[in-house]
């Protein structure tokens, strides 16, 4: 079974192979119930939306704003990373991506247009584990790009988890993967990494059976005002790091995944490198020039 919808700005793509044990009433429910899943991972977590959970927090300030699990989750996760890149990588770049035009909802068309301090970092922003609660320092505006998709395709997974009969199933969510099993062929899925140039052809191919992959890419999105700017982008020069054209990180989740081919990215050569063996993940970085630097033996 295979169903796609338009949801977080991208195409979200997830198949199922199935054997007799599974009706096929039960994969659709079960397929809905993990594009439900997007719906309401967006609905806490997008940044391009004045009445979702983000936004709504970020409008309070300097009190603490109990928020929801689909939101506390991503947003801690995306803290942690920029305690381990000591800010190289930040969430709280939502109003230097607003600055450059990544403002704009994928479906309306509707631009946010928010308020910032002037220097704001990830050190603004308390997050209170026990009361589940978040209190911004100064005002701002937070980007979860780098973690709520990758949540999703997590917790969709978890969803397609349930169906005991199902010999394997894959979710892509536009370079966020996540696969288990096997597909039709009774063989592991056949994975490509889409190549930074001809986007008709795969630089390089993954064997998977149960992990994610996932890829951060100068390609994606580029600003529709700055010449040079792509939506990764340097907290503390607020430019777009270029030591790579794409990042692509296997992790066992997608969003731990995603977390690290984002921060990779903007770490730059050396250091984005070293940051992926120190983690003792697989990766596949390439330069401007197209040369492939593979981490581990996980990439082909």
């Amino acid at each position: 079974m295979h169903k796609a919808k338009l949801m977080m700005g991208t195409v979200v793509d997830m198949k199922i192979v199935y054997n007799e044990l599974t009706s096929r009433e039960e994969m659709e429910l079960a397929i809905d119930r993990a594009f439900e899943v997007f719906r309401s991972v967006e609905q806490a977590c997008s940044r391009f939306s004045a009445d979702s959970e983000l936004m709504k927090a970020c409008l309070q300030r300097e009190m603490p704003v109990r928020i929801s699990p689909l939101l506390y989750e991503p947003l801690h996760a995306a803290l942690e990373m920029a305690r381990m890149t000591k800010g190289r990588f930040d969430p709280t770049i939502g109003s230097i991506m607003e600055a450059y035009g990544f403002n704009r909802h994928y479906l309306t068309g509707g631009v946010i247009e928010s308020r910032a301090a002037e220097h704001v970092s990830y050190q603004d922003v308390i997050l209170d584990e026990q009361e589940r609660t978040l209190r911004l320092l100064k005002p701002m505006v937070l980007d979860l790009g780098a973690s709520a998709k990758g949540f999703a395709v997590d917790l969709a997974s978890h969803e397609l988890n349930k169906l005991d009969g199902a010999a394997g199933f894959v979710i892509n969510a536009g370079g966020d993967l996540y696969a288990k099993g096997v597909n039709d062929q009774e063989l592991p899925w056949k994975v490509g990494i889409r190549h930074p140039i001809h986007q008709d052809h795969f630089i390089a191919a993954i064997d998977m059976s149960q992990g994610a992959v996932c890829t951060s890419g100068s390609y994606e999105r580029k600003s529709p005002s700055t010449a040079g700017i792509h939506h990764l982008i340097a907290p503390a020069s607020k430019q777009s790091p270029n030591d790579w054209i794409s990042c692509s990180v296997i992790a066992p989740y997608a969003m731990m995944a995603d977390l690290y081919s984002t921060a990779a990215f903007v770490l730059g050569a050396e250091e984005g490198r070293r940051f992926i063996e120190d983690a003792e993940l697989d990766g596949l970085l390439v330069t401007p020039g197209l040369q492939v630097v593979r981490i581990g033996g996980g990439i082909q």
